[in-house]
């Protein structure tokens, strides 16, 4: 095990000065701490869209097609994807935009969204009308806790369901409590990426199926993945604790502190550079409920790790806050515990 060093994470710093563009935007923010998400919209509207739109065009044909394709995939859904999904994550719970340019958050719901996979409106309704209000519990549609989290059969009962069951399960919960507003922009969202890929599949059927359909799969199954990660862990004794902070690691630097997932629960309107302040402030309080910290992984180790059951490796990565544990066999041991199914009646 780890002892807690100095906090690496982003944070942030006011520049010296801004340039034209930043200013020029400023104009529009509620939040100048907020700039990298306008410096990352800004390279997807440079390398990312535009390509897709060639790549429907018959300007590429044959192994030319596919010399484009193989760079706009890994630059899209590789190198771009993360941090685009979780900007996503920060601006519905933070207002990005001014109200009266509120229209610019909708355009990035409603048509940058799809190059990445997310049909619009889908994340906002599920994340902040559902996950957060059940916390991961039984009545959460993407709750772990009725699957062995260290099972790899257990993962992919998981990912089946919600590829197959995922929408109706949102949409239920939304109708069956009358929250009109959430479960008609959930459909909306939904329907219309449907109907878009649909009809543009008389376009081209080969770039629908590149650009919009596999990245559609692809994201679900990698937030899933990463929902599973964060909820990995459930404290039997209170299942309202039953998330993770993975701290000093780059994927942090990428995906604006998203590692602090603990944090994020308590606290979920906080801005991402203030995380990590939040963070030390509430050691004690997190040791007291031995809330697991993992220092320079991220959760596709921690995946992997608990899929072979090297809860060694998670081990030697966790840190020992404030000696909440006496030996590493001793944090094994909850671990394991933690990671038991519950049964759950839907």
């Amino acid at each position: 095990m780890k002892a807690l060093n100095a906090i690496t994470d982003p944070v942030y710093r006011e520049p010296k000065s801004f340039s034209a563009y930043e200013k020029f935007w400023l104009k529009y923010l509620l939040d100048k701490r907020d700039l990298p998400f306008i410096h990352l919209l800004t390279a997807i509207h440079l390398l990312v869209i535009p390509v897709a739109i060639i790549l429907y065009t018959h300007l590429l044909q044959g192994w030319y097609w596919w010399l484009a394709y193989i760079p706009y995939f890994y630059i899209s859904q590789m190198y771009f994807k993360g941090r685009f999904g979780l900007m996503l994550h920060c601006i519905c719970h933070r207002k990005l935009f001014k109200k009266a340019y509120t229209w610019l958050f909708h355009y990035i719901i409603w048509i940058v969204c799809p190059f990445f996979g997310h049909t619009p409106e889908t994340y906002f309704a599920h994340h902040m009308g559902m996950h957060h209000v059940e916390n991961n519990m039984k009545d959460d549609a993407s709750s772990t806790l009725p699957y062995q989290r260290d099972s790899i059969l257990g993962f992919l009962a998981y990912v089946g369901r919600f590829l197959v069951l995922g929408f109706s399960d949102t949409f239920m919960y939304f109708f069956s409590r009358k929250r009109k507003k959430f479960y008609m922009r959930l459909t909306a969202g939904e329907l219309s990426f449907y109907a878009f890929c649909t009809g543009m599949c008389f376009v081209n059927l080969q770039a629908t199926l590149f650009v919009f359909i596999i990245p559609f799969v692809f994201a679900r199954v990698v937030m899933m993945l990463g929902n599973w990660t964060q909820h990995a862990f459930v404290n039997l004794d209170d299942l309202e604790d039953n998330t993770i902070n993975c701290i000093n690691t780059k994927y942090n630097q990428a995906c604006w502190n998203d590692g602090y997932h603990a944090i994020h629960h308590i606290r979920p309107a906080m801005h991402y550079t203030d995380i990590p302040g939040e963070f030390l402030k509430t050691r004690d309080q997190l040791a007291e409920k031995k809330i697991l910290v993992f220092d320079g992984i991220h959760y596709l180790h921690i995946f992997v790790w608990l899929m072979t059951k090297r809860y060694d490796k998670l081990a030697h990565n966790l840190v020992n806050v404030n000696n909440m544990f006496t030996s590493e066999e001793e944090a094994i041991a909850v671990m394991k515990e933690r990671t038991k199914r519950l049964v759950v009646n839907r």
